[in-house]
């Protein structure tokens, strides 16, 4: 596994105004390098901005409910969890794998998205506790990452926390999926040598992901390896107005990368393609 110098993750403080220190750089770069990376984190968060707010549509439901016998989905997680970027909640990543699941199993899938805007992989667990005691959910989908990266957690400690909720869910009999963190070099918004920080730093966060949820039961599915390749070909359609969050169609083909392992954990099929990984 390629390391990254914790002190270089500070430069990945770039995307929807977040904050983020690129001085903690330190000695890791020269004295010109720091101020470029400076310069570069200011003018991405100055383009970036934050036009979509903080609040992602509503989206909960039960889809195609003349199916009846429904399906329960849980989508816990980030920003991409939760579908910012969407124009309203039939955009969104939880309605869009949710019609899909539909479609596939002939069956009514009902929808609840605890994930939340901003959400860094220690702040899962809470939206696991806040959920209903009698809520038995049929198979959870896990999106988080991205903002560990941007905020400079520990990658060892956000792999611990992933794997800390995939075991909270599987003790409850809860199917898991864990798409793992975005590559972050994908956001053309950002200038090298910035994004290829961000892009080396989320991928060995996802490789680490990948590992911990494994080893905690998890159907582990790589959305940079899957989804990643149509977001740096075509910016403009998979992006949404903010530049950094899935547009509609973003989320459309991160539900079709995250499907083949959502129906083999509910034992609808029993094979998965390239980027899905498979619990032993």
């Amino acid at each position: 596994m390629e390391r990254v110098n914790p002190r270089m993750l500070g430069a990945v403080a770039v995307t929807a105004g977040v904050a983020g220190a690129v001085g903690a750089l330190g000695a890791a770069v020269g004295v010109g390098a720091r101020h470029l990376l400076k310069r570069q984190a200011a003018a991405a968060r100055a383009l970036i901005g934050k036009p979509l707010g903080e609040v992602a549509p509503e989206a909960d439901k039960v889809y195609k409910r003349r199916y009846g016998d429904p399906i329960r989905l849980l989508v816990l997680g980030d920003s991409i969890a939760a579908g910012l970027g969407a124009e309203d909640g039939s955009g969104t990543l939880g309605a869009r794998l949710a019609k899909k699941i539909a479609k596939a199993t002939h069956r009514s899938v009902d929808l609840t998205t605890a994930a939340v805007v901003g959400t860094e992989s220690a702040q899962v667990m809470a939206q696991i506790e806040a959920l209903p005691p009698t809520y038995d959910p049929d198979v959870a989908v896990v999106i988080v990452g991205g903002n560990d990266v941007i905020h400079r957690v520990p990658v060892a400690e956000s792999a611990q926390h992933l794997a800390e909720v995939v075991a909270r869910l599987r003790e409850r009999g809860v199917p898991v999926v864990v798409g793992t963190c975005p590559d972050l070099g994908a956001l053309r918004a950002v200038p090298n040598p910035l994004r290829a920080l961000g892009s080396r730093a989320s991928r060995q966060l996802a490789a680490a992901q990948t590992e911990a949820a494994l080893d905690a039961g998890a159907y582990v599915v790589s959305l940079a390896k899957i989804v990643g390749p149509f977001f740096i070909t075509n910016p403009d359609e998979m992006f949404s107005l903010d530049r950094f969050h899935p547009s509609e169609l973003g989320y459309r083909r991160t539900a079709e990368a995250l499907l083949p392992s959502v129906l083999v954990a509910l034992g609808v099929s029993d094979t998965v393609p390239f980027g899905h990984r498979i619990p032993t």
